[in-house]
C-alpha cells in the first residue's frame, strides 16, 4: 500500500511561512506535520503531492522522495493539513477503495488507484472527482499559522509522549546544571550543558535534540523543544510552548514561538506568541509585542484575502517569511506579517504587513531588488556551509516577479 501527502488550495492560509515550503513541512510541537502522519502510520517511504512551484526545490533538495509522482497501485491519499490521531487514523485505515473522507470543502483523505503518473496540489482534487464521499465533521485540518502557536505546548508534549520518551536516553550534567523532574527530560547524544543552566520540567517535558548547546545560566521551561545543531546563549529564558528548529542561535527571551530552523535571534530581547520561517535574523535588542494595549483580540494580514482579518486571539505576536532580517533595536508591533526576503532597519515601529522584498534604511523605504537579496542569501547560506542552490533562486525569482507584478 502506498501513502502519499498532499498540499491542497489552502497552503495559501499558512503565508508567509508556507510562501517557499509545502504545508507538510510545517512544525509544530518536534516534529513537522509530515513527519507527525508518517509516524502515525509508520511509513519510512517519503511520497508528496505539493504545489508545482515547490517540486524543483524539493526534488533537489530530497532525492529519495517521490514528489508530484504517482505509481498505478492503490493508495491512501493524506491531506498534509490534519490533525492525526488515532481516531482519524482508523477512518482512514477503514476507508475502502475510492472512497474519501471529506470534511465540508476539504479532503481529508482518499482510497483510490491514481489514472495519472504526475500531479500537483493545484489539481489535486481531480483525482478524488469520481470517488464515494464519507463526510466526517469532527475530523478536522490545520487552518491558520496561529492555530499551530496556540496548540504548541499540547503537541510538543504528545510528540515526546509518541516519539522520544522510548528513544535513548543521553541524560548526562554535569555539576551546576539543575534539573526539575528529570524524567520529563530527554537529552540526545552530543548535547552540551554549561554551568548554571536551569532545566525545569514540571509543567512539561524539555527535549534537547542532539548537539544542541545549552550556554551558562540559561532557563528553560517546559514544554520546550530545542532542536538539533542549535544553540542557546547565555543567559537565555525560554518559556513554555517554544519549539527551535535546527541549527538555531537564540538568546534573549523566548516564548510560545515557533523557529522553523536555521534562523537566528542571538541577543537579547523578547520574542513572544511567534512563527518564523528559516534564515531569519533578528538583530539585537530586536522586541516584538504579542498583547494590543486595548487588550482585544489581534488582526493579522491574511494573504488569501489580501486584507486584515481577526485572529480571535489576544496574544498574537509578528510572522516572517524565509530570509527577512532586522536591525539593532527593531520593535515589532503585535499581529505584524513580515513577507520574504525583507530587510527592516530602522527606529520607526514595524507594523502590521509588510510585503515580501522590502527593505528600511533609516528614513529611506523601497523595493529590494532580485539581484541584491541574491547576493545577500548566497552569502548567508555561504557561513553555514550551504549554497543557495539554482532551484531557490528560481522559486525567488518567481516570487519576487509576482510580488511585483501585481
Amino acid at each position: 500500500m502506498k501513502f502519499v501527502i498532499f498540499d491542497d488550495a489552502f497552503r495559501s492560509n499558512f503565508f508567509p511561512i508556507t510562501l517557499t515550503r509545502s504545508t507538510g513541512d510545517l512544525r509544530i510541537g518536534i516534529l513537522k506535520l509530515r513527519q507527525r502522519i508518517l509516524n502515525y502510520f509508520s511509513v519510512l517511504e517519503t511520497n508528496i503531492i505539493i504545489s508545482s512551484t515547490l517540486e524543483e526545490i524539493y526534488k533537489e533538495r530530497h532525492i529519495n522522495w517521490n514528489v508530484n509522482t504517482l505509481t498505478n497501485e492503490e493508495t491512501i491519499f493524506i491531506n498534509s493539513r490534519i490533525k492525526i490521531n488515532e481516531t482519524f487514523k482508523n477512518a482512514i485505515m477503514t476507508l475502502k477503495t475510492n472512497e474519501c473522507l471529506v470534511n465540508e470543502d476539504t479532503i481529508l483523505a482518499a482510497k483510490c488507484i491514481p489514472a495519472s503518473k504526475n500531479n500537483s496540489s493545484e489539481n489535486i482534487n481531480e483525482l478524488f472527482g469520481n470517488l464515494k464521499i464519507i463526510n466526517e465533521p469532527k475530523l478536522e485540518c490545520w487552518e491558520f499559522l496561529w492555530d499551530l502557536l496556540k496548540a504548541n505546548s499540547e503537541y510538543i508534549t504528545r510528540d515526546f509522549n509518541d516519539v522520544f520518551y522510548d528513544k535513548d536516553n543521553y541524560f548526562e550534567t554535569e555539576l551546576g546544571t539543575t534539573v526539575i523532574n528529570p524524567y520529563n527530560v530527554w537529552i540526545g547524544d552530543g548535547v552540551t550543558l554549561k554551568h548554571g543552566v536551569i532545566i525545569d520540567a514540571t509543567d512539561g517535558p524539555v527535549i534537547l535534540d542532539e548537539n544542541s548547546t545549552i550556554m551558562s545560566n540559561t532557563v528553560v521551561i517546559g514544554p520546550v523543544y530545542i532542536g538539533k545543531g542549535s544553540t542557546i546563549k547565555i543567559g537565555a529564558k525560554i518559556y513554555k510552548g517554544t519549539s527551535i528548529g535546527p541549527v538555531c542561535k537564540v538568546g534573549g527571551e523566548v516564548e510560545e514561538t515557533i523557529f522553523q530552523g536555521y534562523s537566528n535571534k542571538q541577543y537579547d530581547g523578547y520574542l513572544g506568541h511567534s512563527y518564523l520561517g528559516e534564515w531569519v535574523d533578528l538583530g539585537a535588542n530586536t522586541n516584538n509585542c504579542a498583547l494590543n494595549n486595548n487588550y482585544k483580540t489581534a488582526s493579522v494580514y491574511f494573504y488569501p484575502q489580501a486584507d486584515f482579518i481577526d485572529t480571535q486571539n489576544k496574544f498574537i505576536g509578528t510572522f516572517i517569511g524565509d530570509h527577512s532580517k532586522t536591525g539593532v533595536n527593531s520593535t515589532i508591533n503585535a499581529g505584524t506579517v513580515i513577507g520574504i526576503g525583507c530587510d527592516l532597519d530602522g527606529s520607526e515601529l514595524i507594523n502590521k504587513n509588510i510585503p515580501s522584498f522590502k527593505y528600511v534604511t533609516g528614513l529611506k523605504a523601497g523595493d529590494y531588488l532580485l539581484d541584491k537579496f541574491i547576493e545577500i542569501a548566497e552569502l548567508v547560506k555561504k557561513r553555514g556551509d550551504l549554497t543557495f542552490s539554482g532551484s531557490e533562486k528560481e522559486l525567488y525569482s518567481m516570487i519576487h516577479k509576482q510580488v511585483f507584478d501585481n
